[in-house]
């Protein structure tokens, strides 16, 4: 069987390890064995009973673990510290299991992989996840001249030329990527794998949700790019066509804030419900969701961006209020006829999304033709075979370099 590492600079205890990462590994399991390399928030990491019940879990996929320490701060030598420590803890696994693929997500687990690489010659599949550098600058955290950003920019090059496949999330960044100055005569191999729900668990509502009381919903944190006041705008917006209407929130950390910028907007408490679930439980409250909040402020980075709430909003049958210029969302939404796309974000083309959406949220067919696409575009299952694919091509390229040498 297939020896492969995967190295996740984020959590698999966070939300985003539990649908997408573990859901993925657990389903490729079968072929190949898997060892996780991931780093883990602090909290997480001491909470030995979430850590021993998710090693046996995934035990009994035959996935092996190696939980690290993430560590913030300093910054700069606080990620040194952890990339040099994980450069060390994946040689030593690599040797052990023999591994024939290093997975990485993103450009700081791509660091860590990159001495195993050299000195083995395993394949590595760069999965980016998105521009990260850039997503740096437009997030307002490091300034496009500052040498960070220069020296990271200069790495990124490095990372994309010894990566022995691409796998990017949207089809609008392909083009970005094969423009890169670097490429000369070499032809990068990239896969798009837009970020995937698990279609078993986000799963249309037994019966429609009852249109005299219109609910409008948002998933996930708020803050750098997904976009608050303009999501309350919306709502407030969709209040004035449905006084009715009410707004669930779901968040982890954030509560205090969103509550206070309703209220701000006077829009009145009663009108809106906050509340904190576990990855199982969120299916259940999009389900309930007429219409649904994916606002992103567009920027250069974000054309690599595929939101993870996108797909689940579909997989339940909710249509969507999105921005332009951010990964594929506009040719999804507009181009399917299963959203709104917003271009500006004066109060007129509010209002007149906010029209569109609840008039789209309530047409006879919109809620099925959602399920569709996210059938046909966003299937966790079409995610794992197009990993098995590279996979399978990677090794396969592997044995005809032994062959041939």
């Amino acid at each position: 069987m297939t020896s492969l590492i995967y190295i996740s600079y984020d959590g698999i205890c966070e939300a985003l390890g539990q649908s997408q990462i573990i859901p993925y590994l657990k389903r490729l399991s079968d072929k190949y064995r898997i060892h996780i390399i991931s780093y883990e928030k602090p909290k997480d990491y001491k909470n030995k009973k979430r850590i021993f019940s998710l090693r046996a879990n995934l035990k009994d996929f035959d996935i092996e673990w190696t939980p690290m320490l993430y560590h913030k701060s300093p910054s700069v030598l606080a990620t040194i510290f952890d990339i040099l420590k994980g450069q060390f803890i994946t040689m030593r696994i690599a040797r052990r299991l023999k591994a024939e693929i290093l997975h990485v997500r993103s450009y700081i687990p791509a660091l860590i992989a990159l001495p195993t690489k050299k000195l083995t010659g395993v394949k590595l599949l760069f999965d980016i996840r998105g521009f990260w550098a850039d997503e740096r600058v437009d997030g307002g955290i490091w300034q496009r001249n500052s040498i960070i950003y220069r020296i990271v920019k200069r790495l990124e090059r490095y990372l994309f030329i010894e990566a022995d496949h691409v796998v990017t999330l949207t089809e609008s960044s392909v083009s970005e990527i094969k423009s890169f100055n670097y490429w000369k005569n070499i032809s990068p191999k990239i896969t798009v794998i837009p970020t995937c729900a698990d279609l078993e668990k986000f799963i249309p509502p037994k019966k429609t949700p009852d249109f005299d009381k219109f609910i409008f919903g948002y998933v996930g944190s708020f803050g750098t790019w997904y976009m608050l006041e303009e999501t309350i705008a919306l709502f407030s917006a969709i209040l004035e066509l449905r006084p009715q209407a009410r707004m669930i929130v779901i968040n982890r950390n954030e509560h205090e804030l969103v509550k206070t910028s309703f209220i701000r907007a006077g829009i009145p408490i009663e009108r809106i419900e906050i509340t904190k679930c576990s990855h199982n439980e969120v299916s259940y409250h999009i389900q309930r969701m007429h219409a649904a909040s994916v606002l992103i402020r567009p920027c250069f980075s974000k054309i690599a961006s595929a939101p993870t709430k996108l797909a689940e909003y579909l997989g339940c049958s909710v249509p969507c209020v999105g921005t332009h210029e951010v990964g594929d969302m506009e040719k999804v939404l507009e181009g399917d006829g299963i959203g709104v796309i917003l271009r500006n974000f004066d109060l007129k083309a509010i209002r007149e999304a906010a029209i569109k959406i609840v008039t789209l949220a309530e047409s006879s067919d919109v809620r099925a033709r959602c399920r569709d696409i996210a059938v046909s575009r966003f299937s966790l299952n079409k995610g794992v075979e197009a990993y098995r694919l590279i996979y399978s091509n990677l090794i396969n390229s592997q044995d005809k370099r032994k062959l041939i040498s």
